[in-house]
């Protein structure tokens, strides 16, 4: 059985900064890409950032770039999500996902695996 359980998320001023955490079980880990996708009340889940198998790729939105940074750690089965400079628009619940790598990494439909999410709320 499959499962991705992120952790890390919480309340933080702006500014501030959080680490998201998602360790994943029951899939070869270093054969799946990883993404991260947030979604904020009434707003359409969206793409945050992916990871390539082994790492060597990473890609992000344009509205976190700069200011957030994905990594893996493939021996823990876990992907990790460095938030930095938190704003208030990135309150939302940050979900990660397992899927294929290919060009359409910032689509839901490219990940075949969901975790149950975190919430990450960032005040004013």
């Amino acid at each position: 059985q499959v499962q991705l359980v992120e952790s890390g998320g919480g309340l933080v001023q702006a500014g501030g900064s959080l680490r998201l955490s998602c360790a994943a079980s029951g899939l070869g880990f270093n054969t799946y890409s990883m993404g991260w996708f947030r979604q904020a009340p009434e707003k359409e889940r969206e793409f945050v950032s992916r990871i390539t198998r082994a790492g060597a790729r990473t890609t992000y939105a344009d509205s976190v770039k700069g200011r957030f940074t994905i990594s893996r750690d493939n021996a823990k089965n876990t992907v990790y999500l460095q938030m930095n400079s938190l704003k208030p628009e990135d309150t939302a619940v940050y979900y990660c996902a397992a899927g294929n790598s290919g060009p359409y990494y910032y689509s839901e439909e490219q990940y075949n695996y969901w975790g149950q999410g975190t919430q990450v709320t960032v005040s004013t």
